[in-house]
């Protein structure tokens, strides 16, 4: 066992599927570098009690807030596990913003057990870090897809159906895109409960506009598979359109959109919950992203991100 270990993880982007996949139909996640989150671990002696440092609490880990009960559990379940008495200084820093649909907390849980297996000299499987993963993510989230999980952990995008085995595909795109932070935290429970209003109210019509969504998800896979940008963000921009008759974008968020499609964006829609949360658009020169960040920017976006999508393209 060594008294240091080390380990990080991106952020998560939800590129297409937004909402339709909680009515069965596909959704394409992928790994976000341009975000990340980093955590170690170092010996603190017997004596005491862990201590966690982080831009939110710094302190003894078992008197954080409620809102790091995941982290707490999580290095104590380890700890259990692993049989290690020592107490520890946790070490957190993240550039993923909270509650922005970017797998903020999924992130930080993949950097803590990776950090924790590196302080232990041990190998860490893939399984076995999405299984611990998981057990913090059901302490924040209550029930998750395990989506952000397998995305902030992943090398590869991941198209995935409810209920269904996640399928990892390559990444193969000359684009980069572009991640705008409205700055306003995602309202993805009230726009879920309002998207099952709207299928009790006009079934037929809601039903069509989620099946079209998935279709435009499955579009999105091949245009990535066949590196055609172009295809990629027509369904981009078509899906975005679905979404905000399902009333799930908001004047932010297509002030934003405009914003980047003014600048020269190829497409562009939000990304996750809606009504709050993220926006992205796709580009492609790394010239024009950065000439469509400025532009969000000055539109009023609390951040941007920049991130190639292709072997040719990365940044």
């Amino acid at each position: 066992m060594a008294s240091y270990g080390q380990g990080e993880s991106s952020g998560k982007i939800i590129l297409m599927g937004e909402h339709a996949v909680v009515y069965g139909e596909p959704a394409i996640a992928f790994p976000f570098y341009a975000t990340k989150a980093t955590a170690s671990l170092e010996t603190l002696g017997s004596a005491g009690y862990d201590q966690l440092s982080s831009s939110y609490y710094k302190g003894e880990l078992s008197q954080a807030p409620h809102a790091l009960k995941n982290i707490k559990q999580l290095l104590a379940s380890l700890k259990k596990r692993h049989h290690v008495s020592t107490n520890l200084l946790l070490t957190i820093d993240s550039t993923i913003p909270a509650e922005r649909g970017m797998g903020s907390s999924a992130a930080v849980a993949t950097a803590i057990t990776r950090a924790f297996y590196d302080y232990l000299g041990v190998p860490l499987s893939r399984d076995t870090l999405l299984e611990w993963v998981q057990i913090s993510e059901k302490i924040a989230h209550g029930n998750p897809s395990g989506i952000d999980a397998a995305a902030t952990s992943s090398l590869e995008p991941i198209y995935f159906t409810k209920g269904h085995p996640f399928d990892y595909f390559s990444l193969n795109i000359d684009a980069f895109l572009i991640v705008a932070d409205t700055g306003i935290k995602g309202q993805t429970r009230e726009a879920v409960k309002d998207v099952a209003h709207l299928f009790e109210k006009n079934p037929h019509e809601t039903g069509q506009k989620i099946q079209q969504l998935g279709y435009l998800t499955k579009q999105a896979k091949q245009a990535i598979i066949q590196n055609a940008p172009e295809e990629l963000a027509q369904v981009m921009n078509q899906s975005q359109q679905l979404l905000k008759s399902l009333t799930i974008s908001n004047d932010f968020l297509d002030l934003l959109i405009q914003t980047a499609q003014d600048a020269g964006a190829l497409g562009a829609k939000l990304t996750g919950g809606g009504r709050g949360g993220c926006m992205i658009a796709l580009a492609k020169t790394k010239k024009e992203a950065q000439e469509i960040s400025q532009a969000l920017l000055q539109a009023g976006a609390a951040e941007t991100w920049i991130q190639g999508l292709g072997v040719h393209t990365y940044v």
